[in-house]
């Protein structure tokens, strides 16, 4: 599917989602931050990275909480109407999770190559080096991908945090 352009409003939601990245970081997670909006530009649920090591559950990525949470209140037909932002690009378990739940657009800042020039080969973060364009491309429902939008932006959540 082709690159959509990004909107003022766009970049406003991503810039909110960097802001839970530096929160999770705050709060000793990974730096990753994530928020679902509705086609009238209501936030409908944010989420912030909890997977803490070495006790915390891996699963908990951003993304994929924020689809447990919309998934559970809202029908299929208002979340394929939502867009999903993100402040790195959606891992293969976090594209899963936002195809199962059936949003149809993801807009996100970091991409996952841009990730990987601050985390190098982390073992708290090992890649799957698989886009989200390519989880969502072997699907049956088209999902509208932006991105990557305000990489230095994001990348800041990231400074210093893999080398630590």
């Amino acid at each position: 599917m082709p690159q959509q352009s990004a909107t003022e409003q766009d970049l406003a939601f991503l810039r909110q989602a960097i802001e839970l990245a530096h929160a999770a970081r705050a709060h000793g997670a990974h730096p990753f931050g994530a928020l679902i909006v509705d086609s009238n530009g209501q936030i409908l649920v944010t989420a912030r990275n909890n997977a803490v090591p070495p006790k915390g559950d891996p699963t908990q990525h951003a993304e994929r909480l924020a689809c447990s949470l919309v998934g559970r209140q809202f029908t299929a037909a208002q979340l394929s109407r939502c867009t999903l932002y993100t402040s790195t690009e959606p891992c293969a378990m976090c594209a899963g999770a936002i195809y199962w739940t059936g949003i149809g657009r993801v807009v996100y800042a970091l991409s996952q190559k841009g990730l990987e020039r601050y985390t190098g080969s982390h073992e708290e973060n090992p890649p799957l080096k698989l886009p989200c364009r390519e989880v969502f491309a072997r699907g049956q429902k088209p999902i509208q991908v932006t991105g990557p939008l305000l990489e230095e932006e994001a990348g800041e959540a990231h400074e210093g945090f893999w080398t630590k």
